[in-house]
């Protein structure tokens, strides 16, 4: 099955939804290293030495990446409740230390862009032109994001995409609903639409699961977040969406398109 099979002529998808950070976004590419160092701060001087709990961590960020951040929040308060026999910190005053310490490394992105740098340093290659040329072939396109929902609007805009899109959708202040569930339930409810009229691209499982329990075609990238040149994929995001059963895979969206003119 060839990618043009996704164009009107073959294939009568109407909307689009896209996962922002790793998908188009590359702004929050390094987030990681920050979440481990918030929750070891948190969980180190409990019944885990370094040696298992360093692991531990990174186990857990990796096979979470894409959840809505509260989530992830609330799996260290039960781990401080576990391991250091002592009640956690709200769930929300871990994610609020978090995205402070997140947004020191973003906001120091963005600063590089209102001063004049290329957003195409933050962008996955290829991702402006693709969102271009579905919105010129008539597709509703949709941003869905586990990040704050104020945080991915701002960066959105500031990376030049909100001019294809119908919305921009993240995830609401303190509270835990899952945005992109949100946003392909109420596409596939509240507008009539059929599976396969709807299209889901993400880099994470978490977007290929919904849009694959929805009937929808699913596309991933597996992008090396690190690389603008598009050599080489990045393996674990390979591995999570052929887990997660993509219906396609690929670098970048240049890829992508190169595909689609076959």
């Amino acid at each position: 099955m060839y990618i043009r099979e996704l164009t009107k002529a073959h294939c009568p998808v109407k909307a689009a939804i896209f996962d922002f950070d790793g998908t188009i976004s590359t702004l929050r590419c390094g987030w990681e290293p920050i979440m481990e160092k918030v929750m070891l701060k948190h969980l180190r001087g409990g019944d885990m030495p370094d040696d298992q709990l360093i692991p531990m961590v990174r186990a857990y960020i990796d096979e979470s990446t894409g959840i809505q951040t509260a989530y992830q929040m609330e799996w260290l308060a039960n781990q401080v409740r576990e391991l250091c026999h002592r009640e956690p910190e709200d769930l929300w005053t871990y994610k609020d230390e978090y995205n402070e310490e997140l947004l020191k490394m973003v906001n120091d992105r963005i600063a590089s862009l209102e001063n004049g740098a290329s957003t195409f340093q933050f962008l996955v290659k290829g991702s402006v032109w693709y969102l271009r040329m579905l919105a010129e072939h008539g597709i509703e396109i949709y941003i869905a994001s586990g990040t704050d929902d104020a945080d991915v609007k701002r960066e959105a805009s500031l990376l030049g995409i909100t001019g294809f899109v119908q919305e921009v959708k993240g995830a609401p202040y303190h509270k835990k609903d899952c945005s992109k569930e949100v946003v392909i339930r109420e596409l596939i409810e509240a507008r009539g639409l059929s599976g396969r009229e709807l299209m889901v691209v993400g880099d994470g499982k978490v977007e290929i699961q919904l849009g694959a329990a929805a009937g929808a075609i699913t596309i991933g990238m597996a992008t090396e977040e690190w690389l603008q040149d598009g050599s080489t994929y990045n393996k674990k995001k390979l591995e999570k969406l052929q887990a997660a059963g993509a219906d396609y895979i690929f670098l970048d969206f240049v890829q992508l398109m190169q595909m689609w003119e076959r």
